[in-house]
């Protein structure tokens, strides 16, 4: 660990310092984002999935900025996906349960306000379930859509306006890597178990701990990248 990376590791501690050792701070986040889901969940993502590609870039490259990465523009196009994934939450921890009463079993309207139970850990593992494999699939090939664009851009803020060929790039996806590593493994045994977890949570935690497990997203997509190059 060098220099940069204590510097960096200070400035995330920084960060995450005031709701940590401040009632006021951590009190003022919950009701903010009570009143103000939509907003906070931009927020969130746009600073902490940023962070995750960052973290991404210093494993995949050895630093942690270089021109034309593009960190505005990511940070931009995160807080849009990131109210994407709030909409996805409310849609599949809503739709989830009912389906299951519909398919035939009892009394899993209510379970999620409930205390632990095995039945409770059954309806947040089927909510993960069905979120991982039909909105998540979207969401990852969309960032590498996204994200290609930015960088073939050089990283430019016009790069939020200048169409995005999309066909083109979709050609030259390592679908070898995009299907075989980032879909078909890390989908069922990372993110269906994380999100098992974080459908546990009480509902102002869990966009926020799923915005930390973008942080993890940024590792993966730079697991991915090296993967790519061999």
């Amino acid at each position: 660990m060098n220099k940069k990376d204590i510097f960096f590791l200070g400035m995330l501690a920084l960060m995450f310092a005031p709701f940590v050792i401040s009632n006021a701070v951590f009190n003022f986040y919950i009701d903010f984002n009570a009143k103000h889901g939509i907003i906070t969940s931009f927020i969130k993502f746009s600073i902490l999935a940023t962070v995750g590609e960052i973290i991404g870039l210093r494993i995949k490259e050895g630093l942690y900025f270089k021109k034309g990465f593009g960190i505005l523009p990511k940070i931009i196009v995160w807080g849009i996906l990131g109210i994407t994934i709030k909409f996805a939450f409310i849609v599949f921890s809503t739709g989830v349960p009912i389906f299951l009463e519909y398919a035939g079993l009892s009394g899993i309207k209510d379970v999620l306000s409930g205390s632990f139970s095995l039945q409770k850990l059954f309806v947040t593992f089927c909510i993960s379930f069905f979120m991982n494999t039909i909105y998540a699939p979207i969401l990852m090939i969309t960032h590498s859509i996204t994200d290609s664009h930015i960088t073939n851009n050089k990283g430019k803020i016009a790069s939020l306006i200048v169409p995005i060929p999309t066909q083109k790039i979709i050609q030259n996806i390592d679908w070898s890597v995009m299907w075989g590593f980032v879909i078909k493994k890390t989908i069922p045994f990372f993110w269906i178990p994380a999100h098992t977890l974080t459908f546990l949570l009480p509902i102002d935690f869990q966009v926020l701990f799923a915005a930390l497990l973008s942080i993890v997203l940024g590792v993966i997509l730079a697991a991915a990248a090296l993967k790519s190059q061999k």
